[in-house]
């Protein structure tokens, strides 16, 4: 099942690691914590592909027949070892300065790590009433709670540490989310783990290139449905319908802007700056996103983008607190004020705990509680784009929602050209017939094309999406070619 060679080289050092002899306790321990670290990542990966899986905890010998063709381990029973795994790695891994703000594992990234691991198997196990490998109910009634509890302690443990915090001048609200996405510098202030670039050493990334090719890249775009969950500035849901692009992203959550094109965007063009619209040729909806790029279009056709990329991040532990805490029934404004509202103030959002569900998010969601509403809201904001949405639909049950209808910006009428970022030149046209010629327009071409309007000839622009999620997908088959070496492995319950 998918590659097992770095669960095995894990194996053989933990089997092996002391035979380095002269090292004090502490040492070995700090390195065992590592490999467990690393060990219990490579098993959570499998687990929330595949579900139940081998548990192998020593090398195999390969005259081990045994061993080799064994069947899986149930879930339960292999998220128990992770959990001990990274129990033992939070309680030995280093916190010394030595250790911190580097590429090397510590105290604090098992923690980070172990919080993301139980919040997500803590929420999976209460939102999936069976276990989706066997079609059976969870054997451990307890274990959502577990998991949940064991998530809050490690939050609990991160934050009171005081080593990271959310990084907030108020005179920043307008650029300083993005910048911890597009400059070269990891900013040790909020982000834990990185991956870090550097123009010096000669590191780079293309995440530029892909975020603004139409081809190189596979044309990332927002939903209006989700843009909707942006609160306005004073805290308020935004609920007009029906509005232009420009006015739309007006006096939004200031993470908006960070994350799209929105009139007054500008890069660099030929070493100039230059008003840039969003473009059709790039975006499906016209919500075009910026949040990891380099606003330089040198960068936009070459894999030389040296900004460095957060892999953990402080706003991430306080959000995964406050979900532990809601789904535990022990939210309170004491956690609000701890992790959501700071989150909403560095964005320049009124930071006040809403006193009643927003009945948008209670559609969408199908969910009553405010207060998990309002961190879904936030979780799904505040990390947009950071591989985390997939796992958290999968995790809540709620797949569906992948199904859904990709909605763009609203257009007011057919065959009419409009601005998008009032720099007095149009940007856009939806037609029924032939594209124009009208200089710097992209025209969207309504017959045999997978675009159409909501209500005809204007509304909001349908791009339509083939998707058929259904409930076996919540895990990936196990390959064919595996069950011919080893039929014991079974297939998953709604696969079979």
């Amino acid at each position: 099942i998918s590659n097992w060679t770095p669960i095995y080289n894990i194996n053989y050092f933990l089997v092996h690691m002391r035979e380095a002899k002269g090292l004090s306790e502490a040492t070995y321990n700090h390195y065992e914590g590592t490999a467990r670290f690393w060990r219990a990542w490579q098993y959570f990966e499998k687990v929330k592909t595949f579900g139940a899986v081998p548990w192998y905890d020593e090398p195999i010998d390969p005259e081990d027949m045994v061993a080799l063709y064994k069947p899986r381990d149930s879930r339960e029973y292999v998220m128990e070892r992770v959990l001990e795994d990274l129990n033992f790695a939070c309680e030995h891994c280093y916190t010394s300065s030595d250790w911190i703000n580097c590429a090397r594992i510590n105290r604090y990234i098992a923690l980070a790590y172990k919080a993301r691991v139980c919040l997500f198997e803590g929420t999976y196990r209460k939102y999936h009433s069976v276990d989706p490998s066997t079609g059976k109910a969870w054997e451990d009634k307890q274990a959502s709670e577990k998991f949940l509890r064991e998530c809050a302690e490690a939050c609990e443990e991160l934050m009171a540490a005081g080593v990271y915090s959310i990084v907030n001048n108020p005179a920043n609200v307008k650029t300083q989310y993005r910048e911890l996405f597009t400059q070269e510098a990891v900013n040790t202030t909020e982000v834990i783990w990185a991956r870090q670039m550097s123009v010096g050493m000669t590191t780079f990334h293309d995440l530029t290139w892909r975020y603004t090719s139409g081809s190189y890249g596979q044309r990332w775009s927002l939903d209006q449905d989700f843009v909707k969950t942006y609160l306005n500035l004073d805290g308020s849901r935004h609920t007009a319908t029906g509005e232009e692009f420009t006015t739309e992203v007006e006096n939004r959550d200031y993470r908006l802007s960070q994350s799209i094109i929105t009139p007054g965007y500008t890069k660099l063009v030929g070493g100039v700056s230059t008003a840039t619209p969003p473009d059709f040729t790039v975006t499906l909806t016209g919500y075009q996103v910026i949040k990891f790029n380099i606003d330089d279009k040198a960068y936009e056709s070459a894999s030389v983008s040296y900004n460095s990329l957060p892999i953990m991040r402080y706003a991430e532990v306080l959000l995964n607190y406050a979900e532990a805490k809601a789904e535990l029934g022990e939210f309170s404004d004491d956690i609000w004020n701890k992790t959501i509202k700071p989150l909403r103030e560095r964005a320049g959002v009124d930071g006040k705990r809403p006193t009643s569900a927003d009945p948008y998010l209670q559609q969408y969601y199908g969910l009553s509680d405010s207060d998990l509403l309002e961190i879904r809201r936030e979780r799904a904001i505040e990390l947009l784009l950071e591989g985390f949405r997939y796992n958290d639909l999968m995790r809540w049950h709620a797949g569906e929602l992948l199904n859904k209808q990709w909605y763009g910006i609203y257009i007011p009428a057919m065959d009419t050209s409009y601005d998008l970022n009032g720099d007095g030149i149009n940007d856009v046209c939806v037609i029924s017939g032939e594209a124009g010629n009208e200089p710097g327009v992209t025209y969207i071409v309504l017959d045999d094309s997978k675009y159409s309007l909501e209500n005809g000839t204007t509304g909001r622009l349908l791009y339509t999406v083939g998707r058929n999620f259904e409930e076996k997908r919540y895990l990936r088959p196990i390959p064919k070619t595996a069950l011919n070496i080893n039929p014991d492995l079974g297939q998953n319950y709604y696969w079979r």
